[in-house]
């Protein structure tokens, strides 16, 4: 096992380059392979991809906000404070590692933008107190063992697949009718799926712990603005040191007002009420739109105040500006594959000789590689989705499974896409490359664990 991560060491440190690079590769990759395979003359598809790169403003602006949200509300004086208690309760390497897992698991079955900040923040708070209590944890396998549980995001609540077939009008209704969510995400296949993966994951993942003493790299910075004294004597101070909100004295009218929690609680209040008669009075379905208000009214209320809140939204500035100048890339990335065909071509070469039972696996399978190139679940159902269920309605596969199989496809190579790995480098501090190798051993594990539950066979 030692030698096999040292060549995942070696190879992801030497080839690795920053996430923007590899969303620039990825687009010459995918315009090569649209020219070459699709047979698409070149000058078309500089148009379609040209015509793409803007086509997902409206989502992108959507998911940032709901990343933004979810740092705010990670970073709220509560939600720290849990995190660091949560921290504190860490003996050992592997308790470091099991609880950075389970912290980020639970967090993405509520939301994945909540998860991918809350894995940073808990891998800094676990590697903090690691360091003040010589636990010989190993920083690099410590945050992607947090990041790891995010493999499960797309099992939860705020699944864009699983919503978008739960709701009525969807674009694939006249093929597929509705899926009711007891069917996917609150189906009994699904919640064992969930516990098989948070049971046994976070315990793989400790595996990987180096035998070398001399490996084990602890974490570099102390979390929160803490101060910590080294043998020497020597001050450390976290580039964070900064307080997440500034709890300085206020002492004029605007002052008052901009630090004023009666203000916060009525601006609460009046987006609980909306919620309210969203779900219990319109009887209304979760979206991404209803999500972004939950947690940006959660955070306004964790915050204390309006302005506290603000400076928090500030801070994460530097984790949701990434995305938004990856994603047009993207975007285009998935017009290239849809108007040459190219995406259709992949999904159909890995479906041609499925039949009832065997459809799910292939749909996971094509799913997982698709998602390397369009690292959005709604994006990749557009695309992959007309032609599985297609296919499932032709050769009378289930179709709650194999809508399954795109959603499990989705959200396991996320574990090694740089897009989504940007967030928790920026939070953690540390470069992609270090951690790549532990969530490559960790996609290894989970391609396993879901290529069996989908090729289970459904009881008819």
């Amino acid at each position: 096992m030692d030698r096999l991560l040292d060549g995942f060491v070696r190879f992801f440190v030497r080839w690795i380059p920053d996430s923007f690079v590899v969303a620039i590769l990825l687009t010459l990759l995918t315009f090569f392979l649209a020219v070459t395979v699709a047979g698409e003359p070149p000058l078309d598809a500089v148009l379609a991809w040209g015509d793409s790169v803007w086509h997902l403003l409206a989502f992108t602006n959507q998911i940032t906000l709901t990343l933004l949200l979810g740092f705010a509300l990670a970073n709220t004086p509560a939600m720290r404070a849990l995190l660091v208690r949560c921290a504190g309760i860490v003996r050992s390497p592997t308790g470091g590692y099991v609880v950075a897992c389970w912290i980020t698991g639970v967090c993405s079955l509520v939301s994945w933008g909540l998860a991918l900040i809350a894995s940073g923040i808990a891998s800094r708070a676990i590697g903090e107190h690691c360091r003040r209590h010589d636990i010989p944890v190993h920083y690099p396998l410590l945050t992607a063992s947090s990041f790891s549980g995010f493999v499960i995001w797309h099992q939860g609540l705020s699944s864009s697949i699983g919503l978008s077939v739960a709701s009525p009008g969807h674009f694939l209704e006249a093929q597929m009718g509705l899926l009711e969510m007891s069917q996917t995400i609150f189906s009994a296949w699904n919640v064992g799926l969930v516990l098989a993966v948070l049971l046994t994951l976070p315990f793989v993942m400790s595996r990987l712990h180096p035998r070398d003493p001399a490996a084990v790299e602890p974490m570099p910075d102390p979390i929160g603005g803490r101060e910590e004294r080294t043998r020497d004597g020597a001050t450390l101070e976290a580039e964070d040191a900064r307080p997440a909100v500034d709890t300085t004295a206020v002492g004029t009218p605007a002052e008052r007002v901009e630090d004023s929690r009666l203000l916060g609680a009525a601006i609460v209040l009046l987006g609980a009420v909306y919620l309210f008669q969203h779900f219990f009075v319109r009887e209304r379905g979760l979206s991404l739109d209803v999500f972004n208000l939950g947690f940006l009214l959660a955070g306004i209320a964790l915050a204390g105040s309006p302005i506290r809140y603000m400076r928090i939204i500030v801070e994460g500035g530097r984790v949701a500006v990434p995305l938004l100048l990856q994603y047009p890339f993207y975007a285009g990335i998935a017009g290239l594959m849809a108007e040459t065909g190219l995406a259709r071509m992949i999904v159909e070469q890995f479906i041609r000789f499925a039949d009832a039972d065997t459809l799910p696996l292939f749909g996971f399978l094509s799913g997982g590689l698709l998602n390397l190139f369009v690292p959005s679940g709604g994006g990749q159902w557009a695309l992959q989705g007309p032609i599985l269920i297609a296919a499932a309605l032709e050769i009378g596969a289930d179709l709650p499974r194999t809508t399954m199989s795109v959603v499990l496809g989705d959200q396991w190579t996320n574990l090694i896409h740089p897009l989504t790995l940007t967030p928790i480098v920026l939070v953690a501090q540390i470069p992609l490359r270090k951690i790549m190798p532990y969530t490559f051993a960790a996609v290894l594990y989970t391609g396993i664990v879901f290529a069996i539950a989908v090729a289970i066979p459904v009881s008819r």
